[in-house]
């Protein structure tokens, strides 16, 4: 006969020792960095199709302006690296060197060409032979505007039976509206010019802020949009900030005081990763920062900036001996379940996949 007794302190007994298995990660949406940009040139609809079959939960258009005031999705204005424009002898003439938030940056510009000359060349891989899979895929796709971007997640999110966020970024406001090319009330509509974005959720993001109080200032608080202000891993003012001479840096923002200040116009912070969980001297992970945890007491969100499947990109925890650019996905997945147990609220990654997996608990060894 069981003894009652027994069986009661045995079981406080366990209780007392916590939990017979771990915890499940967080339940948090998955931000696909420029698409599934570690299999597919970035930006393309290679890229975008990958992530949302990924299981993304959101896709992610940088949006950069044309001469003829199209936003097209490129990570930067110089398309030296992610296009083929450097091979076609009929744009030579318009390779130049352009200061961009207080960088000089030699290549072709978006804002010399025109939508329909941009139209004409082909994306490729930023990375080169670190992402041979999503190189083999150069020169395979066209360059998207903003619209096409969305008509696209439409049409995936219809064939799929399921709502696909999009988290567009607004590159370099201050650069772009000083050349008569402002940024905002284009992006404004072309969310208003369709049906798809004035219900389904988009987060805009900015290393900028102006922008974004403009934005809040300009729409208020829609239920389907949210603002998210990214922090750059640099000592340096945003370049708005320094462009007005202003001196708070991406360092004060993180304060409790600045954390304070982007929850009266932002609803989301941006972090890189090494912010919430720092490197140590050996290269791998110290202890976690306070930054989730004083983000959330000042109202925001944190959904940091980016994981990439690759050893070069690993803390030295997760990294697997196969060659600094080896893909090593067991890591990669390994190294997000230490940023979903520092309590993040969704994280951007360059390979939805292993994002899908680390949040729903999926082997990938």
């Amino acid at each position: 006969m069981i003894d009652r007794r027994q069986m009661m302190a045995s079981t406080a007994a366990l209780l007392m020792a916590g939990p017979l298995v771990a915890a499940a990660p967080k339940k948090v949406p998955v931000f696909a960095h420029r698409g599934a940009s570690a299999l597919r040139p970035e930006h393309t609809l290679g890229a975008y199709a990958k992530a949302i079959a990924d299981g993304a939960d959101y896709i992610e258009p940088d949006l950069v302006p044309t001469r003829d005031g199209a936003l097209v999705a490129r990570h930067e204005n110089n398309i030296a690296e992610t296009t083929d424009v450097a091979s076609r002898p009929e744009f030579a003439s318009r390779r130049t060197t352009k200061t961009i938030d207080g960088q000089s940056q030699t290549g072709w510009f978006t804002e010399d060409f025109t939508f329909a000359e941009l139209k004409t060349l082909r994306a490729i891989e930023r990375l080169g032979k670190m992402r041979p899979e999503s190189q083999s895929y150069d020169g395979e796709f066209q360059l998207l505007s903003f619209t096409e971007v969305i008509d696209f997640v439409a049409a995936e999110a219809a064939a799929r039976g399921r709502t696909i966020g999009i988290v567009p970024e607004l590159k370099h406001s201050t650069y772009f509206a000083k050349l008569g090319l402002p940024v905002e009330d284009r992006f404004l509509a072309a969310l208003a010019a369709h049906r798809y974005t004035k219900t389904a959720p988009v987060e805009v993001q900015s290393f900028e802020v102006a922008n974004l109080r403009y934005l809040r200032g300009k729409i208020g608080k829609p239920a389907n949009i949210t603002l998210l202000q990214l922090v750059a891993d640099a000592p340096v003012p945003p370049a708005d900030v320094a462009a007005a001479g202003g001196k708070t840096t991406f360092a004060d923002m993180l304060t409790p005081r600045g954390l304070a200040e982007i929850a009266t116009y932002a609803d989301v912070l941006g972090p890189p990763v090494r912010a919430i969980i720092p490197l140590g001297a050996d290269g791998r992970l110290a202890a976690p920062t306070a930054l989730v945890k004083n983000a959330h007491a000042a109202g925001l969100l944190v959904r940091p900036w980016t994981f990439r499947p690759e050893n070069h990109f690993l803390a030295g925890d997760f990294k697997d001996g196969q060659g600094d650019e080896a893909r090593n996905p067991k890591g990669s997945v390994a190294e997000m379940l230490r940023y979903l147990a520092a309590g993040i609220d969704g994280f951007f990654t360059d390979d939805p996949a292993l994002g899908r997996a680390a949040v729903d608990g999926i082997d990938v060894s």
